[in-house]
């Protein structure tokens, strides 16, 4: 897999780490940012994986730029791609070069509280239980069909700080889980419906 990154690379350690075990059926061939002088960059370093960057400053608009991270994430031949607290939304070329193989996580139980503060959110509107959610990307906003879910109590205490350090506890594990079983080929779309075979 190629794992897309904007941050500190905690998914990606998770992911890097599972890999390190023969056992694991994935393994990170790439890791790819929208900018430089990331943590996430530090990671993949440390454990010998292969970095490339594509920043939209760069390029002259957002096509083009999807066009140059779709090349970039394509020349290591991915059989799927994590999107690991990438920040950037990718285009329609991108989608096209991997149909139904790119998959997000996401702060929150879909189709709840989308967008980037899915925890914060969740606190304000009072809800007793968010999670996590790892869905395959479409064009849209944290829309894209559901592959796995799990649910996160939310704490009379919690700030979003704390609510969301909870929350990528569990996505780790769910992220390393999921993978591993989309990789062995155990699901097809239908739909909306993502089908364990």
């Amino acid at each position: 897999m190629v794992v897309l990154v904007s941050g500190g690379g905690t998914n990606l350690q998770a992911l890097i780490d599972a890999a390190a075990d023969p056992d694991y059926p994935a393994n990170v061939v790439a890791v790819g940012s929208d900018r430089s002088g990331i943590a996430a960059l530090d990671r993949a370093a440390a454990a010998g994986i292969p970095t490339f960057i594509a920043s939209p400053d760069h390029y002259p608009d957002r096509t083009t730029w999807d066009t140059a991270l779709a090349d970039a994430t394509t020349a290591y031949r991915p059989d799927l791609v994590v999107l690991a607290g990438f920040m950037r939304l990718v285009g329609p070329d991108f989608l096209e070069r991997f149909p139904q193989r790119v998959v997000n996580t996401h702060p929150a139980l879909s189709p709840a509280f989308p967008g980037m503060q899915g925890p914060r959110d969740a606190l304000a509107y009072g809800v007793k239980i968010t999670g996590c959610t790892i869905f395959v990307v479409d064009s849209g906003v944290d829309t894209g069909p559901i592959v796995a879910q799990v649910a996160v109590p939310v704490l009379d205490d919690d700030d979003a700080q704390s609510l969301h350090d909870r929350i990528k506890e569990h996505e780790r594990e769910l992220l390393v889980r999921t993978v591993a079983e989309m990789v062995t080929g155990t699901y097809r779309i239908e739909g909306r419906k993502v089908v364990r075979t």
